[in-house]
């Protein structure tokens, strides 16, 4: 595995300014939000209605990108970003999230702006949708929620993160007892990179004390592609051993090189204190062979995968996986032979492994330079 030098430079503390990085960039992230067109949505439900179950596995299925899946019983319930606001879909298998019918929750009556990534979880009875909003440097979260999958939705409430600052990517997670956010944001008001930050939170849509950076772009495959550099979509989650994970795309989404990666907290660690957190010494997923990560193998039929789900009961990360060792993923990326572009993305479903004794190595960082456990595997 290759040496790491994470967090190069290796900056303080301080936490951090950001690195400059050249020319600062001002591009929005347009294909994030509403789903791809109508008639590639309409196309890819006709394949997946057609095929037996097990072979949409690999396959697209829904038009668009940042998918969000969770399992309620025996529902399993997504999330996405479409005509202008967020649709719920409810089906009795992942893959025929494809072909169920659309429930418009919530729209942009307010005119917030560019609705990306909803995220959705089931805690207190409550199904509860995180989404980013905005335009530009005007992105922040926001949180609606219901005790109905597909309907009765509240109006939408800002999320208080720590600094009020850029954040998009945001999910909630209970770890140690304490309800977390973890989202992807900017140290400062302009876009430099984006960050993996960590902040307690107080309620569903309130946090207490300050965020904390868990992760920045500076590894040599995290920035393949950039400007700015990007750790971005933030899954957290449990593994067998009690560790948290959270496991992030890296590089451009713009690019075939947007891959999948993972942090992991040391046993005991402190989920606020960034030099308790490893990173994978490369890509877990991804269609750039020279990023990979020592050990792991680049996709065979799609290009650039990011931005997964776990399909978890509930969206609990503490959930056992539902079917032990392997559990359920889906993911966006671009069918293989096709040119990479925003319009091009759909979800795909996959299934991801846990990978035990796995080195993650790093150099030039306070602490021990390796840990030792599980790592992810992900498959098509």
């Amino acid at each position: 595995m290759r040496t790491s030098r994470w967090l190069a430079g290796a900056v303080p503390l301080g936490l951090i300014g950001v690195l400059a990085l050249g020319q600062t960039a001002t591009a929005t992230r347009p294909g994030d939000g509403p789903a791809g067109p109508p008639a590639q949505e309409a196309a890819a439900a006709a394949t997946a209605a057609t095929a037996d179950p097990p072979s949409t596995l690999g396959r697209a299925l829904v038009g668009g990108a940042d998918p969000s899946v969770i399992k309620v019983g025996s529902l399993y319930v997504s999330a996405k970003s479409v005509d202008g606001g967020i649709a719920v879909r409810t089906a009795s298998t992942p893959e025929d999230v494809a072909t169920a019918p659309k429930h418009q929750v919530w729209q942009d009556t307010a005119n917030l702006g560019e609705v990306w990534a909803p995220e959705i979880v089931h805690h207190d009875g409550q199904y509860r949708i995180y989404f980013a909003a905005g335009r530009g440097a005007a992105h922040r979260m926001y949180h609606i929620g219901s005790p109905n999958p597909t309907s009765g939705y509240s109006a939408a409430v800002k999320v208080a993160l720590p600094g009020d600052k850029w954040a998009i990517d945001g999910v909630p997670f209970t770890f140690g007892g304490q309800r977390w956010f973890v989202w992807s944001g900017w140290a400062g008001d302009t876009n430099v990179e984006q960050n993996l930050y960590v902040a307690r939170m107080s309620s569903p849509t309130a946090s207490t004390g300050s965020r904390s950076i868990i992760s920045q772009p500076r590894e040599p495959w995290e920035r393949v592609v950039g400007n700015p550099y990007i750790n971005e979509a933030p899954q957290p989650i449990v593994d067998p051993s009690g560790q948290l994970h959270v496991v992030y795309s890296a590089n451009g989404s713009w690019s075939d090189k947007y891959c999948i990666a993972d942090l992991r907290l040391r046993a005991g660690g402190d989920p606020t204190y960034v030099w308790d957190w490893y990173k994978s010494n490369g890509c877990l997923f991804g269609s750039h062979a020279p990023s990979m990560m020592s050990g792991w193998t680049p996709t065979v039929n799609v290009n650039g995968p990011g931005h997964h789900t776990f399909i978890l009961p509930q969206g609990d990360v503490n959930a056992g996986p539902p079917s032990g060792n392997r559990f359920p993923t889906m993911f966006h990326a671009v069918a293989k032979g096709t040119p990479y572009t925003w319009s091009n993305r759909f979800w795909y479903s996959g299934t991801a492994v846990w990978w035990s004794n796995t080195t993650y190595r790093r150099a030039n960082v306070p602490g021990s330079t390796t840990d030792v456990g599980y790592s992810l595997k992900f498959f098509e």
